[in-house]
């Protein structure tokens, strides 16, 4: 009887064909699924993640479950700890602390989010404007950014936000604040995208998107920004995290965001001096806080490894069992022709 022609094991070509078969497999597997799988077995960053969804659906889901508006007084509960009726404890004005910690919590992200996109945002096109026209015009826009990096923003804030009329009375504590962190927080970011676009404008897609004739902002925008797409998601990752800390730090000396505005710098900065007396109304927020900073710190680092693939810190790949599969065959063969 005529046994079926049976590819041999042992054959090199056999071997050489399934480690073709699974070279090309790994192949359809895409960059950003490759970066997703190594953020995941970081379990330090999605624990980080974690948290950070966690505080921020706190601070928007947080007001369907408060049982007291930030606005009411409880006159019977002035200055009381936490209890069933109040979760966090009251304030010395009897305002519920978790109603107020929800916003605060609300605020603080709000304001580290949008300066932190925002900035990165005009990082990538201000430093890859400069890298892609170069001359003259790189040299009057580097003079403007190492003009406007000179500036002390803490002196910018306290004239803004200072005194009741003009910008302050027009514009709630928070947006005015949000627009001066987002002005003078993208230079150093710049910089650094300046020189990355350098190094883009030598390769072979810029220059056939040139000899096309692509119009300059197209190529900057559609071209060299998304190639410095990981040095921008790790940018606004550290651009939330620095945000929340001058809010913090700017309200916490008064000059930042102001009563009647609530933020988690307000909250700390109006309970550091009766942290022995109330010591809730300091402790949550500033929990609150280093959970927030914390958790995105966390996730930075995580990202940075996902993106760096010569990081050995988020694990490794499992190795295919190519070797172990052919193997077997091996043996298998081998008891037959014993048999």
């Amino acid at each position: 009887m005529t046994q079926p022609n049976i590819p041999d094991p042992s054959d090199e070509r056999t071997e050489e064909r399934l480690a073709a078969k699974t070279a090309i497999g790994d192949a359809v597997i895409s960059k950003s699924r490759i970066i997703l799988r190594r953020f995941l077995r970081n379990r330090t960053a999605v624990v980080g993640l974690c948290i950070f969804l966690a505080l921020f659906l706190f601070s928007t889901a947080g007001a369907f479950l408060q049982q007291w508006e930030k606005t009411t007084i409880d006159p019977f509960s002035i200055g009381m700890g936490p209890s069933a009726s109040h979760w966090f404890g009251t304030t010395q004005s009897g305002r519920d602390l978790f109603a107020l910690l929800v916003e605060g919590t609300r605020t603080s992200i709000m304001i580290g989010l949008v300066v932190g996109i925002g900035s990165a945002l005009l990082a990538a096109v201000y430093g890859c404007t400069m890298a892609y026209f170069g001359g003259r015009l790189e040299r009057i826009m580097m003079l403007i950014l190492e003009t406007l990096i000179m500036v002390p923003t803490i002196l910018i804030v306290a004239v803004v936000t200072s005194g009741s009329g003009g910008l302050r009375q027009a514009l709630p504590g928070w947006l005015l604040l949000t627009i001066v962190l987002l002005a003078f927080g993208w230079m150093g970011a710049a910089r650094l995208i300046r020189a990355m676009g350098k190094s883009l404008m030598s390769r072979e897609f810029v220059k056939a998107a040139q000899f096309m004739g692509v119009h300059p902002f197209k190529i900057v925008w559609r071209h060299m920004v998304p190639n410095i797409g990981s040095l921008l998601v790790l940018e606004i990752t550290r651009g939330v995290t620095v945000a929340i800390l001058a809010e913090v730090a700017f309200s916490f000396i008064g000059i930042g965001i102001k009563d009647p505005d609530i933020s988690l710098g307000v909250l700390i900065g109006q309970a550091s001096s009766q942290v022995n007396s109330f010591p809730w109304m300091f402790w949550f927020p500033l929990l609150t806080m280093f959970l927030l900073t914390g958790s995105l710190s966390m996730l930075n680092d995580g990202l940075r490894d996902a993106f760096d693939p010569g990081s050995s810190s988020v694990g490794r790949v499992r190795k295919p069992k190519l070797q172990g599969r052919v193997a077997s065959e091996r043996k298998d063969k081998s008891r037959m022709g014993a048999a």
